[in-house]
């Protein structure tokens, strides 16, 4: 048997590899949509990770969720495969993914708030004074960051209703985690999906551009394949084996990996004021992880 230090050890390594998957989220889609219509970009990665999650469902022999877990599914669904993916999808048309980035550094915290209704916990004043603070940090970089931009205004705004979608899924999710497992979670949302799926593809019939480059495709396939699916495995085994409190506070690094990646990927200049709010909405978050909960 390993020892309690082995396992968390192992729950943080598997947790800073679905933190950096997701983190690589907003570079990769915005080097998709600079060829694949984001519509496309949507359906199409979610319908690649629903095959796949059919596929493991089969091969685990995973058995049906029960209860009140099909209504909680249907919520993680409508968060995580449908309404994150595709507004992000659609900002990123009209924003860098380093601006993404910045904005989407609040997340950790919203998804601590999301759990207080989902898990029925008691935060502290201090984190809902952090809470403030961090959001009012977003805005504030979304004002200065946008000005005379009125494409980037309407991206801060896809922005902010895709982070309330995704901190409410991650929530429903870590929730049902402790019931089924990440893997079935992911799974069974995205197979429930798959109807919807086809109907959107069916009424919108999204372009497909051919023609686009080797590295479009190469990050479609990569939102697919691991923002949407792997990187959920990675991700909530990690706070199954290390603990919630501790794995989940990796999160506070996912700003950076999203700077670097629009960098590294889309050459996109990280300027001081990027680095700045991404320090001070980090710290911000990093205060409200701590003060988070009083039980």
């Amino acid at each position: 048997m390993p020892s309690s230090h082995a396992t968390a050890r192992k729950g943080l390594i598997l947790g800073l590899i679905g933190m950096v998957i997701f983190g690589l989220t907003l570079p990769m889609t915005r080097l998709a949509v600079l060829e694949l219509d984001p519509s496309f970009v949507f359906v199409g990665r979610a319908l690649i990770a629903a095959a796949c999650s059919a596929a493991y469902l089969v091969a685990t022999r995973a058995p049906l969720p029960v209860g009140r877990d099909w209504l909680r599914l249907v919520g993680v669904a409508s968060c995580v495969v449908f309404t994150f993916p595709l507004l992000m999808a659609i900002s990123m048309r009209y924003a860098p993914s380093s601006h993404g980035g910045v904005v989407l550094g609040v997340l950790p915290l919203l998804t601590a708030m999301a759990s207080v209704v989902v898990a029925g916990e008691r935060p502290s004043l201090a984190f809902w004074l952090c809470g403030i603070a961090g959001t009012a940090s977003v805005v504030i970089y979304a004002l200065w960051d946008s000005a005379g931009s009125s494409d980037v205004h309407w991206a801060d705004v896809l922005l902010a209703i895709a982070a309330i979608a995704a901190s409410t899924g991650y929530a429903l999710s870590g929730e049902l985690t402790r019931r089924m497992g990440g893997g079935a979670v992911i799974s069974w949302a995205l197979v429930m999906s798959i109807p919807a799926l086809l109907v959107f593809l069916s009424v919108v019939r999204p372009p497909v551009n051919l023609s686009a480059s080797p590295a479009a495709w190469a990050a479609f396939a990569y939102v697919a394949l691991f923002s949407q699916y792997l990187g959920f495995f990675a991700w909530n085994r990690g706070l199954a084996l290390g603990g919630i409190a501790k794995v989940g506070q990796t999160q506070l690094l996912q700003t950076f990996v999203t700077l670097a990646g629009a960098a590294i990927f889309l050459g996109e200049n990280i300027g001081l004021l990027e680095i700045v709010f991404a320090v001070l909405i980090v710290a911000i978050v990093a205060l409200g992880w701590r003060a988070r909960v009083t039980r």
